[in-house]
């Protein structure tokens, strides 16, 4: 608090400080052209007097608020005193728990969602490189998928990369999100882009890679951050393949 209010008091009085000053030069020396007008002889609009009362009233008013500015920046701390609380909890969690109580998980905690996604990424790979392709971990670049997997080249054809969102879910796990991102992405590239589903085991053993194309058929709305998919529905889609049997 101390150096927020500091800060701002610092702020204040370098704009008080370049005003007023500016408006106590102007008026001191408007006071003297005129001054010099008079003993000329002369008789100004203005008396030279008005202005330089002026700019001792401004003087004046420029010394009162460096008072005021410096009393407020002389801040003491006091204890301070409860006069409320919440407990707030997010209604995922009790979500979570129910899934959990009735499809049990060993993915409860971040760790482990973070193995089981690392487990699911290498099954990707090894099974793209049985293919003969050369995939890329694009995982960190957040374009919206994981791998790029580089397909042989023929002769008469440079095939397209395929590009793979990889989704690695404990056995037993009944849903599938995907971001905003990651939906653009398959809607823009639709012949390119598949998600790939890899089932994890308790012993790390995987079951897939699961290929399906065209995961989603419509774009997201505008205040739609995510999408859930039913597992067990897209493991039932007509057109999923494995890695190994590619259409």
């Amino acid at each position: 608090m101390r150096e927020r209010r500091l800060r701002h008091v610092d702020k204040v009085r370098k704009a008080v400080h370049e005003r007023l000053t500016k408006d106590i030069n102007h008026l001191s020396h408007r006071a003297i052209t005129l001054q010099e007008e008079v003993r000329a002889g002369r008789q100004p609009r203005m008396q030279p007097e008005l202005l330089r009362r002026r700019a001792e009233e401004l003087t004046a008013r420029l010394a009162a608020r460096d008072r005021a500015l410096e009393a407020q920046s002389h801040i003491v701390s006091v204890t301070p005193r409860i006069v409320g609380g919440a407990l707030v909890v997010p209604a995922g969690w009790f979500a979570e728990d129910k899934a959990e109580a009735t499809h049990p998980s060993f993915a409860a905690d971040a760790a482990a969602r973070a193995r089981i996604e690392r487990i699911a990424m290498l099954a990707v790979m090894e099974a793209e490189r049985a293919l003969g392709n050369e995939p890329r971990d694009d995982s960190a670049l957040k374009c919206g998928y994981d791998i790029t997997s580089r397909q042989p080249v023929r002769p008469d054809l440079l095939p397209d990369d395929r590009l793979f969102e990889v989704k690695g879910r404990a056995k037993g796990a009944t849903t599938i999100t995907l971001t905003k991102n990651e939906i653009i992405a398959a809607l823009n590239k639709p012949t390119q882009y598949w998600l790939a589903i890899v089932l994890v085991n308790e012993d790390d053993s995987t079951e897939g890679p699961y290929y399906l194309q065209g995961p989603v058929t419509q774009a997201p709305d505008w205040a739609e951050v995510s999408k859930n998919l039913e597992l067990e529905e897209l493991l039932h889609r007509p057109r999923l393949f494995t890695a190994f049997d590619p259409p």
